[in-house]
C-alpha cells in the first residue's frame, strides 16, 4: 500500500496484520451482535424500521450514542436535539482518536487516518492500544471487517424480529457488552500492576460519579470525558511510559 512517496508497510506485513485484526476482532463482533440485537429492539419500540436501525448502526458504531439518539426519537425530539445528544455522548472518541494518532507512524497518509477514524470503538481502540510498537492500520481494518458487520446485523435483526423475544432474553443480551470490556482490561491488568490500579481507580470514580450530587446529573458522555482526562492525565504524570525502541512495527506475533 503506497503511502505518499514511499511504502510504510509491505504487502506481506499488511496481510499479516489484517488477519491478526480479524482474529482479535472476531469475539468483539460476536459480542457486538448480541448487544446490537438488544439495541435493535429499542429502535423498533421507538418506531424505527429494521432498515433504519441497520443504517444507523453501520454509520455510527457507538452503543451509547445510538441509544441516546433512539431515546430522543422515542421522546419525539427534533433533529437538533438528537444531533447534540449524540455529539455529547460520543465526545470520548475524540480523546481516543488523539491517543491513537500517537500510536501510528507519523508519516501515515491522511487517507489512512480517515479510515482509522471510522472503527474507533471502545473495544477496537482497546485492542489497538495493546499492540506493541507502532500500529499498522491494517490491524484495525481487519478488526473492523468482522466487528462492524456483527454490530450492523445485530441491530437490523433486533429491529426485525426482536420484538417477539421475552424480556429476560432481551436483558440477558444487553449484558454482553460488559463481558467484552472485562475481556479487554483483565489481561492487561494481570500483566501490569499500574494498569490494574488505574482500572480499579477508574471503576471507583465512575461509581462515585453516579452517587455524588451534581456529578450524577452530568451526562454519561461528559462523565466519561472528565474521568478519562483526569485519570489518564494523572496516570501519565505519575507513571510516565518511557519511549523505547519502536522497531518491530511489523511484528504481528
Amino acid at each position: 500500500m503506497a503511502d505518499g512517496k514511499r511504502s510504510l508497510y509491505t504487502k506481506e506485513e499488511n496481510r499479516t496484520w489484517i488477519l491478526k485484526g480479524m482474529r482479535d476482532g472476531l469475539p468483539i463482533g460476536m459480542g457486538y451482535f448480541a448487544v446490537a440485537f438488544a439495541l435493535g429492539i429499542a429502535a423498533r419500540k421507538a418506531g424505527m424500521s429494521a432498515m433504519q436501525a441497520g443504517i444507523m448502526s453501520i454509520t455510527m458504531l457507538a452503543s451509547a450514542g445510538q441509544y441516546g439518539a433512539i431515546t430522543v426519537i422515542a421522546g419525539g425530539g427534533g433533529y437538533l436535539q438528537m444531533a447534540v445528544t449524540t455529539l455529547i455522548v460520543n465526545l470520548r472518541y475524540l480523546l481516543m482518536s488523539c491517543a491513537l494518532s500517537q500510536k501510528v507512524d507519523p508519516d501515515l497518509s491522511l487517507g489512512h487516518r480517515f479510515l482509522l477514524s471510522y472503527p474507533i470503538t471502545d473495544e477496537i481502540f482497546g485492542i489497538a492500544m495493546t499492540v506493541p510498537g507502532r500500529l499498522n492500520p491494517f490491524y484495525n481494518y481487519g478488526a473492523a471487517m468482522v466487528a462492524a458487520p456483527g454490530w450492523t446485523m445485530g441491530a437490523f435483526l433486533g429491529a426485525a424480529v426482536g420484538a417477539v423475544l421475552p424480556r429476560r432474553v432481551e436483558n440477558a443480551l444487553s449484558v454482553a457488552l460488559y463481558g467484552m470490556f472485562l475481556a479487554i482490561i483483565i489481561p492487561a491488568a494481570r500483566k501490569n500492576r499500574i494498569v490494574a490500579g488505574i482500572v480499579a481507580v477508574s471503576m471507583l470514580c465512575s461509581f462515585l460519579f453516579t452517587k455524588i450530587p451534581l456529578l450524577k446529573d452530568i451526562s454519561s458522555g461528559m462523565q466519561i470525558i472528565l474521568l478519562t482526562v483526569l485519570i489518564a492525565g494523572g496516570a501519565a504524570v505519575l507513571f510516565p511510559v518511557k519511549e523505547e525502541a519502536e522497531g518491530g512495527d511489523g511484528d504481528a506475533s
